[in-house]
C-alpha cells in the first residue's frame, strides 16, 4: 500500500497561483478590446481574479502598441485580446506562504509563459 504524502501548505499555494493565471488567462482572452478600453479591461481583469480565494494582489497590464496595431488592422477599430499582450502578476498568500506566479509573453519562446517567481513561507 502506497502512503500518502502530505500536501503542504506551498503545495497548495503553488497550485493556486497557477490555477489564478490558468483560469484568467482562458476567460479572458478573446475579449474585445481598443486602446479606448484598454486601461478598464486591466481593471476588470484586476478586480475579477482579486474576487478569488487567497489572492493577496493581482496587476494587469495589456500591451497597448500590440492592441494598437491590432485594432487598425479592421474597420471597427477593435482586435481580441490575446495571450502575446498579457503581462500579469498574481500574488497569493495561503496561509504563512507567499506566491509570485507570472503569465507574460515570452519572444523567443513566442508563447504566453505562466510561471511561478517566487516562494515565501
Amino acid at each position: 500500500m502506497i502512503e500518502k504524502e502530505r500536501i503542504s501548505d506551498r503545495d497548495k499555494a503553488v497550485f493556486e497561483a497557477g490555477i489564478k493565471l490558468g483560469a484568467l488567462y482562458h476567460q479572458f482572452t478573446g475579449t474585445p478590446v481598443s486602446t479606448e478600453t484598454v486601461e478598464e479591461l486591466e481593471r476588470v481583469i484586476e478586480r475579477s481574479v482579486s474576487l478569488q480565494p487567497w489572492v493577496n494582489s493581482v496587476e494587469v497590464k495589456i500591451d497597448r502598441e500590440k492592441v494598437r496595431k491590432r485594432e487598425n488592422e479592421n474597420q471597427f477599430k477593435y482586435c481580441e485580446l490575446s495571450g502575446e499582450m498579457l503581462d500579469v502578476k498574481v500574488v497569493v498568500l495561503y496561509e504563512k506562504v507567499e506566491v509570485h506566479a507570472r503569465v507574460k509573453y515570452e519572444e523567443k519562446m513566442d508563447y504566453p509563459l505562466m510561471h511561478v517567481e517566487k516562494v515565501s513561507v
